[in-house]
C-alpha cells in the first residue's frame, strides 16, 4: 500500500538537535519570558482602562442566528445533508489514493490566490490533502450557514459573517504545527530549532508590544525614515500642533505654475506616497513638472485630546495654503487627499462654497482642481470596518478614548489587519512563529506597522458623524465652525480614483460620493487595493485601469461601459491634471529663510506606543 511522504527527502537526512545549545537556548527563553510576564503584569496593573471589546454584542448577534436558522429545520437539515455528502465523497477518494494509488479530482480546492496551501505536499500527500479539504468544506458549511441565514438584522448578519470568517481563518490546519507538511519538513531539517527560533520571535514580539502581541511583519532594521524611506529632498518650510508642510526640492528646470498640495491620511503617515525613489508618488510629480507640497500630520498625544475635526480642517490644508499662497505669489492651487484626507477635502470644498463671499477666506488661493484617492464621502456601505462601529462599541471606545486623550494607534492597525487576517495575521504567525524565519523586509508593511494615533474629539466625531450616521453624505446634517456642509454645492472640478478589490473604501461606495458634486468630475478604477492600486508606479507595469467619461447612477453600469488599459493610473490622470496647472515657469526653489528643518521633518519619526 503506498504511504503518505512526511518525512523529509533522504537526501536530506533528519538533523539532530545539539542538547547544549537547545539547554542554553531554553534558558534564555525562560528569562525573557519572565520578563515579558513581569512587565504586561505591570501594565496591566496601570491600565484602569481595558480596550474595547464587543464580546457581548458578538454573542448576540450569533443568538440572534440560531434563532433564525432554528426556524427553518429544513433548511438545516439540507446543508447537514450536502455537508455528509461532500465528505463521504473526500473519504472514498481518500481510500481510494491510500490503497490503490489513485488519484481523485478533488472535491474541493482552494480559492484562488489563497496562499495556505502552496506548498506541493497539500495536493501531492494523501493525509494532507484530505486535512485541507477536509478543512475546506468545514470552512464553506460554516461561512454558508452564517451568510445565508434569512430575517436577520443586517448588523447583526454582518458582524455573524465576519467573526465566523475570523474563526475559520483561525482554525485553518496551515496555522498549526502538526497539521502543516510546510512545518513539518522544516522541524525535520533543523531538528526543531525552528521552534526554538520561533519562540524567539513571539518573545520579542510580546517585548515589543509591552507585553501585548505585536507581530512583525517586515525586518523594521531594513528601513529608516530620510534615508530609504520619506527621502525625496525638501524642506520643513512651516509646522504647527497638527501639522508641519513640506516644500520638495524642484527636479526640472521648468515647472508648472500652478503649485499642487497633498493632503495625507491621518490614520496612517504621509510617506506611503513617498516610499523610496523607484515608488515614491511624490518623486514622480517632481518630474512631471510640479510643485509639490505635502502635509505631514502630527502624532497625537494626550495634549491634543480636544483636537476635532474642523481643526484638522482649519490647522492642515487651510493654513498650507494660506502659506503656499504667500510662498508662490500664485492665487491658484491643485488639490489631492488620500483616504481620510480625501473626506476632509470633501469637506473642505464644501466649507469654501460657504464661506466664499466670507473676509475669512479671502487670503486662500483659489482651488482649480480636486483629486480624491480611495476618499469615502458617502458611507452608506463602508465595507467590513463597520462591524467594529456601532452604538456600544463607540461608547465603549470613547470611555477608552477620554480616559487617554486619544486612541492607540495599534488598536487602529488591528482592526484594519483583522479585514485580511489570513494576508496580514496567520501568514506571519506562520512564518515567524512555526517556521522560525524572519520576516521579509517590505516598504508597504514596515508603513502599515508604523501606526499612529487619534486625537479622542475629533476619532470619536469622524465614527460618529460619518461611518455611524452617514451624514456628511446629507445636505446641512454636518457643521463645521458654524458653516453646514453640502457636498451638492462643491463646483471644483474633480478626479477620483478608486481600487477594485479596495476592502476599506469600498469602490462602488466611493463612487456614490463622485455622483454628489455639482461641478465636472472624472471617475478612475485602478486594479489592485487600497495602497497597491494607489502606489503603482508607471515602471513597474502592473495592474491595469478603468476609465468612462460618463457617470451612470449605477456603478455596475458605469463598470460595463468602462475602457480598461494596462499599467499606472498615473499618467492618465496626470494628463487630466495638467488642464488645471497653468503654463510652465522657472522652477521655484525652496526660500532657505523659511526652512525649519530638512524633509521628512520630525513629526513623521514620532512612533506610537
Amino acid at each position: 500500500m503506498p504511504k503518505p511522504q512526511v518525512t523529509p527527502p533522504t537526501d536530506q537526512p533528519v538533523k539532530l538537535p545539539d542538547p547544549v545549545a537547545l539547554s542554553q537556548a531554553m534558558v534564555q527563553i525562560g528569562e525573557r519570558s519572565a520578563r515579558v510576564m513581569q512587565e504586561f503584569m505591570a501594565r496591566q496593573a496601570n491600565n484602569s482602562t481595558p480596550p474595547p471589546t464587543d464580546s457581548t454584542h458578538i454573542a448576540e448577534a450569533f443568538l440572534q442566528m440560531t434563532q433564525k436558522l432554528m426556524q427553518h429545520p429544513a433548511k438545516m437539515m439540507e446543508a447537514g445533508m450536502s455537508l455528509w455528502q461532500d465528505y463521504m465523497k473526500l473519504w472514498q477518494s481518500t481510500t481510494q489514493r491510500f490503497i490503490q494509488g489513485k488519484t481523485a479530482e478533488p472535491v474541493i480546492a482552494p480559492q484562488k490566490g489563497d496562499k495556505r496551501f502552496q506548498d506541493a505536499a497539500w495536493s501531492e500527500n494523501a493525509l494532507f490533502d484530505y486535512i485541507k479539504q477536509s478543512y475546506l468544506l468545514s470552512a464553506r458549511y460554516l461561512q454558508n450557514m452564517a451568510r445565508d441565514t434569512d430575517g436577520m438584522d443586517s448588523k447583526a448578519a454582518q458582524k455573524v459573517d465576519f467573526y465566523t470568517r475570523q474563526f475559520v481563518d483561525a482554525m485553518s490546519p496551515s496555522n498549526f504545527l502538526m497539521t502543516n507538511p510546510e512545518v513539518l519538513r522544516r522541524t525535520a531539517e533543523t531538528g526543531g530549532e525552528n521552534l526554538v527560533k520561533g519562540l524567539e520571535n513571539l518573545l520579542a514580539d510580546l517585548e515589543r508590544g509591552r507585553g501585548q502581541l505585536r507581530i512583525a511583519m517586515t525586518d523594521e532594521k531594513a528601513f529608516a525614515i530620510g534615508q530609504n524611506l520619506a527621502n525625496t529632498p525638501g524642506k520643513v518650510i512651516y509646522q504647527n500642533d497638527l501639522m508641519q508642510l513640506i516644500q520638495y526640492d524642484p527636479i526640472t528646470p521648468q515647472v508648472k505654475q500652478i503649485p499642487f498640495l497633498i493632503i495625507p491620511p491621518w490614520i496612517n503617515k504621509y510617506y506611503i506616497l513617498d516610499l523610496g525613489e523607484k515608488k515614491s508618488f511624490v518623486r514622480w510629480l517632481l518630474k512631471q513638472g510640479y510643485t509639490v507640497f505635502m502635509i505631514s500630520w502630527v502624532n497625537p498625544d494626550a495634549a491634543l485630546a480636544e483636537k476635532s475635526f474642523a481643526h484638522y480642517m482649519l490647522e492642515g490644508p487651510m493654513d498650507a495654503m494660506r502659506q503656499i499662497k504667500e510662498i508662490t505669489g500664485e492665487n491658484e492651487l491643485n488639490i489631492l487627499g488620500y483616504c481620510l484626507g480625501g473626506t476632509l477635502l470633501g469637506a473642505l470644498l464644501s466649507w469654501l462654497e460657504g464661506k466664499k463671499d466670507s473676509r475669512d477666506v479671502a487670503d486662500l488661493p483659489k482651488l482649480n482642481s480636486a483629486t480624491f484617492l480611495v476618499s469615502l464621502l458617502d458611507f452608506r456601505d463602508a465595507g467590513e470596518v463597520t462591524v467594529f462601529i456601532d452604538e456600544a462599541q463607540l461608547n465603549q471606545l470613547e470611555d477608552h478614548m477620554n480616559a487617554k486623550g486619544y486612541l492607540e494607534g495599534k488598536t487602529m492597525a488591528t482592526s484594519f489587519n483583522m479585514l485580511r487576517a489570513n494576508d496580514l495575521i496567520w501568514s506571519f504567525v506562520v512564518n515567524n512563529y512555526l517556521m522560525g524565519k524572519e520576516p521579509f523586509p517590505f516598504d508597504l508593511l514596515y508603513w502599515n506597522g508604523d501606526s499612529t494615533r487619534m486625537p479622542a474629539a475629533m476619532h470619536s466625531f469622524y465614527l460618529r458623524e460619518m461611518y455611524q450616521h452617514n451624514r456628511l453624505s446629507k445636505p446641512g446634517a454636518v457643521t463645521l465652525e458654524g458653516v453646514p456642509v453640502d457636498l451638492r454645492n462643491i463646483t471644483t472640478p474633480s478626479y477620483f480614483l478608486s481600487t477594485k478589490d479596495d476592502h476599506i473604501a469600498p469602490w462602488r461606495t466611493t463612487y456614490y460620493g463622485a455622483q454628489m458634486f455639482k461641478g465636472p468630475v472624472r471617475f478612475t478604477l485602478s486594479g489592485s487595493g487600497h495602497i497597491a492600486g494607489v502606489v503603482n508606479p508607471p515602471e513597474a507595469k502592473k495592474y491595469n485601469y478603468w476609465t468612462e467619461d460618463g457617470l451612470p447612477k449605477n456603478p455596475d453600469d458605469w463598470f460595463k461601459a468602462a475602457t480598461s488599459f494596462d499599467g499606472s493610473w498615473w499618467p492618465e490622470w496626470e494628463k487630466w491634471l495638467a488642464e488645471y496647472s497653468g503654463a510652465d515657469v522657472p522652477a521655484r526653489e525652496v526660500d532657505a529663510a523659511r526652512a525649519i528643518e530638512d524633509a521628512p521633518g520630525s513629526y513623521v519619526r514620532v512612533k506610537a506606543n
